[in-house]
């Protein structure tokens, strides 16, 4: 009797993850589709100016692939860069100088804001730097963009043009990522697979739609939003600045629109297991907003979508539970089915597919990792700088 209820509840809890994915797989803004692309756009009558933000904290390493891309664009208006050295100590500033000089382009300021004031994150801080520096050349549009992404000559005339000719306030690529080592090819797609599930993009391009993300490698930003939306100082202590920033916008009655990048690219490595465990963990908790119930219905989640399909097979078989093991099944064939598109975009093979149940128990311990550093006090961690949860910081009137 004991072994017939057992069974029978490992068939019902395979239901409920069959359930569960059928919803997500039609309920779920059509996540898992990766044709959000470049939205459809015209070349500007004139192009409007634009100043590039680019804050870099020793990026000594990546910044001869990705600023030349910065400084070769070809763009028919007014266009320049500003990196922020954020403190960088491998001379990150000096090498964006001599990379400058050597290559010639677009001009190129460099500009250093010093130590970031209490309550505001490093990146933040510098970009808040850039912006003020820019803002003394009357830009329509601030391009901001991380120190390890690489652009195709034709970006930043791309992202205008789309972003006229949508009437956004933002425009946003989420770069793609850079996977060549065994650990990028396991982590990484499923790392996007998993952002597009939290904030399907179809939804975000909708006017008056609730859903706002932005992926902070590639934010093209019309600098009367940020205005409006008071950029960077309302979203000042965000782990997450991407995300926060997208939802600061939306708020102030913003157009947001956030897709997949085609030719641009991260040129950052994580080619270690611990590489991507910190990418992930570092703000995995913040995502939770710190909040313990959210950590633990997480997990809960991540095991019954995830971590079900193939233990009720397995256990299915073992135990002669034939629905467990279909119903199992089933659930297990619609999460590959829909992770297929992800690894397509990201060039690699198929026979992936049914390993992301074992990536997803991967990202379960990097997420309750972030959370215990974070109660340990070295939470939201990142090149020497540690933040404190945003209810620690005192407001600024």
């Amino acid at each position: 009797m004991g072994q017939t209820a057992w069974v029978s509840a490992l068939a019902w809890t395979a239901a409920g993850s069959l359930a569960a994915w059928l919803w997500l797989l039609l309920g779920q803004g059509f996540f898992w589709r990766t044709d959000v692309r470049m939205p459809p756009r015209r070349d500007p009558g004139d192009w409007p100016p634009v100043c590039v933000v680019v804050p870099a904290r020793d990026e000594a390493a990546v910044l001869p692939v990705s600023l030349p891309s910065l400084l070769a664009q070809d763009y028919p208006g007014r266009a320049e860069v500003f990196l922020v050295d954020d403190g960088s100590t491998d001379g990150t500033g000096e090498l964006a100088r001599e990379l400058s000089r050597r290559l010639g382009g677009l001009p190129l300021t460099v500009v250093s804001p010093g130590e970031p004031p209490a309550g505001w994150t490093g990146k933040l801080w510098a970009v808040r730097h850039g912006i003020g520096e820019a803002r003394a050349r009357g830009p329509e549009y601030l391009l901001l963009t991380d120190a390890d992404i690489a652009h195709a000559p034709d970006s930043l005339r791309t992202l205008v043009a789309a972003a006229r000719t949508g009437g956004f306030d933002v425009v946003s690529q989420m770069a793609r990522l850079r996977v060549e080592s065994l650990w990028e090819r396991l982590v990484v797609p499923a790392f996007v697979y998993f952002f597009a599930q939290l904030y399907p993009f179809r939804r975000i391009g909708r006017r008056g739609a609730r859903t706002a993300a932005a992926a902070g490698g590639c934010v093209l930003l019309r600098s009367e939003a940020a205005e409006r939306a008071r950029i960077p100082d309302s979203i000042r202590h965000a782990v997450i600045d991407d995300v926060a920033l997208a939802r600061a916008v939306r708020g102030s009655g913003g157009h947001i629109w956030l897709g997949l990048a085609e030719r641009v690219d991260s040129v950052r490595p994580y080619p270690r297991l611990h590489d991507l465990w910190r990418m992930v963990s570092r703000s995995a908790y913040a995502q939770l907003r710190h909040n313990p119930l959210l950590l633990l219905g997480t997990v809960a989640g991540l095991a019954l979508v995830y971590l079900v399909p193939p233990a009720a097979v397995t256990a299915g078989a073992v135990v002669g539970d034939t629905a467990a093991a279909v119903l199992g099944g089933l659930a297990w064939l619609v999460m590959a089915g829909t992770y297929l598109p992800m690894l397509r975009y990201y060039r690699q093979p198929w026979w992936l597919a049914p390993l992301l149940p074992f990536t997803a128990f991967l990202y379960l311990p990097m997420t309750v990792d972030s959370a215990v550093q974070h109660y340990r006090g070295r939470g939201a961690a990142w090149k020497g700088r540690t933040y404190a949860r945003p209810d620690a910081v005192p407001d600024e009137s």
